[in-house]
């Protein structure tokens, strides 16, 4: 019987592509450790510069500041200097308590002079508001007497408030031509003054809805803007004019009743003081509609 013969195993060309990968996971490996040996972490290699240069140099031990390790610690305070020493907060704290020093002690009596000097300065450069309040009362005197208009004054403003039945009809923001006269004589006093003129419209509580007016906001303001324009067709100047619809929030008396309700129905006049020598200038804010 005749032997088979044996089959030769089938030699295997590919074995050294294991060896291969291999060394290219090694040579990777050895790469990864060596650019972590190679990163510096240059606040631990400052905080070391520091130490050991105190050490050599000054012949004595310094005291070395903790290593930051991560993010450094967040401060209210900005910090232009290094985080880890901490000298610019340092020098901040100490200018904010000083400052706070510095606040708190008086006066000397020559600055309380000058303080005092400057404040009756300013004083004497607010524009006169009495000659304005008294001609535009005596202008609306006979208003004034019917209960349809009314003049206040402060060293801040002047405040004229005209009743809207004497200016517009129900539900409109037509001007009536008797209001013409009043309006008329009012920018005769004030065209020629420096003073800025706020034009407030109010209403009452009942609500509105119309195509033109939609509520009282609308309709506040359209009175407002109204009395505006005349008084631009007249001559004042438009950049001294505000027109301001606060629809029935500002009332002066209750709107439960016909008569509070006519009173909150108006439209008021609010004129500014003035500073003759001040270019860019800042007015006071008139108070509510509760309070006047």
């Amino acid at each position: 019987m005749r032997r088979k013969k044996r089959e030769e195993e089938h030699e295997n060309h590919e074995r050294w592509l294991v060896s291969y990968a291999d060394f290219i996971t090694l040579l990777f490996a050895f790469f990864v450790v060596m650019y972590a040996i190679s990163s510096v972490n240059e606040g631990k290699y400052r905080v070391l510069s520091n130490t050991m240069v105190d050490a050599f140099q000054q012949g004595k031990q310094g005291s070395a500041d903790p290593i930051q390790i991560g993010e450094a610690p967040r401060s209210p305070l900005p910090t232009t200097e290094d985080p880890f020493t901490g000298s610019m907060a340092s020098s901040l704290v100490m200018q904010e308590g000083e400052y706070q020093q510095a606040q708190q002690e008086p006066l000397s009596g020559e600055e309380e002079a000058v303080v005092e000097e400057e404040a009756e300065g300013e004083a004497e450069d607010e524009f006169p508001l009495e000659p304005i309040a008294e001609s535009i009362k005596e202008s609306l005197s006979p208003f004034i007497e019917k209960g349809l208009a009314e003049v206040t004054s402060n060293p801040y403003w002047i405040e004229v408030e005209i009743k809207s039945k004497m200016l517009f009809t129900s539900g409109s923001a037509r001007l009536a031509p008797e209001a013409l006269t009043a309006l008329r004589d009012i920018a005769s006093i004030l065209k020629s003054l420096p003073n800025v003129v706020h034009v407030e419209g109010h209403t009452d509580n009942i609500p509105i809805k119309t195509i033109s007016f939609p509520s009282n906001w609308e309709l506040s303001a359209a009175r407002a803007a109204s009395v505006v324009h005349l008084f631009t067709r007249l001559g004042m100047d438009p950049k001294r004019l505000a027109a301001i619809g606060y629809g029935e929030h500002r009332p002066l008396s209750s709107n439960e009743e016909e008569v509070g309700r006519q009173k909150n129905r108006r439209v008021s006049l609010v004129i500014m003081a003035e500073r003759r020598d001040r270019k860019t200038r800042t007015f006071p804010v008139p108070p509510s509609g509760d309070a006047r």
